[in-house]
């Protein structure tokens, strides 16, 4: 049976490796995690349609689709305003991912807070829910006046991500900006303001109390034959952070970031942890490990 990734999901709260065809494998902190990539990386498709060429993509995309799968999939995107008569209601929210870095986004209320673990924030408010276009109107207010973007690159969360603050300044944050957000005039009259509550995602990313800690490098490209092991020590959006030995097998040899977006479209296979890392880590070059624990994927 092939298994092809599908990305890192946060379906109920913890991380669980999706597959092909709806299949899901969920990922335990602290346990052996091993994986070796197999043949060529193909197209996902667009809105749960297969890609009718299987096309190949190329390895460092953050995205597994070809050109023409890519389009369909912006076409119907809530993000590029797709779909404005989309029923459902929606909630504006403000994500925290390190001190100085947040960003005002929209989400389906049904979602929860799925998307928030799912873009790595550490820390979350939900400001006002209502019908999607008055969530997009007042997503737009809110940028402008508190100058915070929609979007904020993986590499800056990954480089905040290792030293956070505590608890208290965390949400003191939040909540300054919550209090600025809600007075601001301009906010679309069917958008229904939420009362404030700042939530905590530092247990479900199994993040430290200081943060990830520092990686030695990521993992942003994979290859036919591409090995990567180690132990899962911490995950966050769509990075796994792995604990890697040292040449000694000691376990002194760091933590690196797999970046997961890289690992879509791809066939893979159990690997024993044991296995030296063949992929090219950013900053460093290929990595080698020394013996380690047995494990897998499945």
């Amino acid at each position: 049976m092939e298994w092809r990734c599908a990305g890192l999901g946060w379906p109920g709260g913890g991380p669980v490796l999706r597959w092909e065809g709806g299949r899901a494998s969920a990922l335990a902190y602290g346990r052996a995690l091993g994986f070796r990539a197999v043949g060529e990386r193909r197209c996902v498709g667009a809105r749960g349609n297969p890609c009718p060429l299987r096309a190949v993509v190329p390895a460092r995309a953050a995205q597994a689709r070809c050109p023409e799968c890519a389009r369909l999939d912006r076409v119907f995107s809530v993000a590029a305003d797709g779909v404005p008569d989309d029923p459902r209601t929606y909630r504006v929210y403000l994500a925290w991912f390190g001190s100085g870095l947040v960003k005002v986004g929209i989400t389906a209320e049904e979602r929860g807070a799925v998307r928030l673990l799912e873009q790595g924030a550490v820390a979350f408010c939900w400001l006002g829910r209502g019908p999607l276009m008055a969530a997009r109107r007042t997503e737009e207010l809110l940028r402008a006046a508190l100058g915070v973007p929609d979007r904020v690159p993986y590499a800056r969360k990954r480089a905040v991500r290792g030293a956070l603050p505590g608890w208290d300044e965390r949400a003191a944050e939040l909540a300054e900006l919550y209090r600025r957000a809600v007075v601001l005039e301009g906010w679309a009259e069917a958008l229904e303001r939420v009362a404030f509550e700042a939530v905590d995602h530092t247990a479900a990313f199994s993040l430290g109390p200081g943060g990830a800690g520092a990686a030695r490098g990521v993992v942003r490209e994979v290859a036919d034959g591409g090995a990567v092991a180690g132990r899962l020590v911490a995950a966050a959006g769509p990075d796994l952070y792995l604990e890697i030995a040292g040449a000694d097998g000691s376990g002194g040899g760091g933590l690196l970031v797999v970046d997961t977006r890289v690992l879509v479209g791809w066939e893979l296979v159990g690997a024993d942890v044991e296995a030296v890392v063949t992929v090219p880590v950013e900053g460093l070059g290929p990595v080698t490990r020394g013996a380690g624990e047995q494990g897998g994927l499945f």
